[in-house]
């Protein structure tokens, strides 16, 4: 029997999505899937809707529910990780309210910049522990890791437990492949494309349609002549994309992860001494903070609903989790964008870089493959988020606190609101209010 390990658990509407794609699998229908989360309120909930998505979709697979890691882990083939160190209070609050007083704003502050840093260093530690008691109890397993801020979290993971089997996955190059398919009026079952680079600013290479005389085209002139009329639909998160569009206009290419995202990994979009910019560009500040909110607020209903007779929905997601176990699991090969170490993968990015690139899965595992050099102005973009992403890591490995104001230093819209003083002092001011939640640094 195969059993699924899920980490976080009570991350409910997530695990939800992930174990509807596996259960919607025939030869699934019997696995065993273990939910473990140190919040046994959210965990019995995920335990409960776990076993409504089992009974809606016919399957009768073994669901056992435990606060104890090392439980779950046992015999586990997969563990999917999903968890978020310091929740939104207190930890996300901080990372939008001590920066904002410095004139920092931010949209989503989960993978780049100040608030991306800080959520690095919580949660590379504690991914670190369950990666090493991987190691210990279930080596051959595969981790499945979801987590934010992705490339910091996988580049460590790389570097801290070296044998580990990991991948990181992301749902933003399959499901802004999806959005540009519909702002073209095409069918993304008719969509060939090839897409590299790092998470979250990853650029598709080739984005084409095969019609069915077997002729290729080329859909980066049609995508162009979207961009003055605004003539195309918001993203999968419901944002505009306005930012993305933009890049396409100055780049060539379009960018993987959504405007609200792309607007503070750089200095271009968000300045306090242009305003106008937030309004052209319809930026979002503070959005996920917004989005927490939200949830908090129409959980207590969501819970009831996801818990009620009423029926539930059991759709497939666009996340990879399921397609992997399969493609493992019975040997059906399948490509997906996966996040991995550079181990020559793309030859214009450094080798101490997680970089996001198409990957082989298979009874195998996971096998990344390589490609071409990245035209050099992409490159150099995401040289610029490989900067803070690699100071922040070192940071974590050595200990040193003079890493991370480093890393915060070389964020590319931080250093274009503040001052060097004023980042030194922001810093000090994050890691004093995340304090218990943070590795030991000297």
């Amino acid at each position: 029997m195969i059993k699924i390990t899920m980490i976080g658990a009570g991350s409910t509407v997530f695990m939800q999505n992930i174990l509807t794609d596996v259960l919607l699998e025939d030869c699934f229908k019997n696995c065993h899937v273990a939910l473990q989360d140190i919040d046994e309120k959210r965990l019995k909930t995920s335990q409960l809707v776990a076993e409504k998505i089992s009974a809606t979709v016919n399957a009768k697979p073994t669901i056992t529910a435990t606060t104890d890691r090392r439980t779950a882990l046992q015999g586990a083939d997969f563990v999917i990780i999903m968890i978020q160190v310091g929740g939104y209070k207190p930890s996300t609050v901080i990372d939008f309210e001590i920066p904002a007083t410095y004139g920092l704003t931010q949209t989503i502050a989960d993978t780049l910049g100040v608030g991306g840093v800080m959520r690095g260093l919580r949660t590379v530690p504690v991914l670190a522990e369950i990666a090493r008691d991987m190691m210990d109890i279930c080596p051959d397993a595969l981790m499945l890791q979801y987590v934010n801020p992705m490339a910091i979290n996988c580049l460590a993971l790389s570097r801290m437990v070296p044998d580990l089997r990991y991948v990181g996955l992301c749902h933003s190059v399959q499901g802004t492949a999806i959005d540009l398919a519909r702002d073209l009026g095409e069918s993304i079952d008719d969509i060939e494309f090839e897409c590299a680079g790092i998470n979250h600013v990853a650029f598709y290479t080739k984005f084409a349609k095969r019609h069915a005389d077997g002729r290729v085209e080329d859909l980066y002139p049609r995508l162009h002549k979207l961009i003055d009329g605004r003539n195309y639909g918001a993203n999968y998160d419901g944002c505009t994309n306005h930012v993305r569009y933009e890049m396409l206009r100055r780049l060539g290419y379009f960018v993987t992860e959504s405007s609200e995202h792309f607007a503070e990994y750089t200095p271009w979009f968000i300045k306090n001494d242009q305003p106008e910019l937030i309004k052209q560009f319809d930026i979002p500040i503070n959005e996920y903070i917004r989005r927490c909110e939200d949830q908090i607020e129409k959980w207590d209903a969501q819970e009831q609903a996801l818990l009620s007779d009423s029926p539930i929905i059991c759709e497939k997601s666009v996340e990879y989790a399921a397609r992997i176990i399969n493609a493992v699991v019975n040997d059906v090969p399948d490509t997906i964008n996966g996040n991995v170490l550079n181990d020559g993968l793309i030859g214009n990015l450094p080798a101490n870089a997680c970089v996001e690139v198409p990957c082989i899965v298979d009874k195998r595992g996971i096998t990344p493959q390589s490609v071409d050099d990245l035209p050099p102005h992409l490159a150099a973009i995401m040289q610029s988020s490989i900067n803070v992403q690699s100071l922040t890591v070192e940071a974590i490995i050595t200990g040193k606190k003079e890493h991370v104001y480093h890393a915060v230093m070389m964020d590319p819209h931080t250093g274009a609101e503040l001052n060097l003083d004023q980042i030194w002092q922001m810093v000090d001011e994050l890691l004093d209010a995340h304090a218990g939640w943070l590795p030991a640094l000297r």
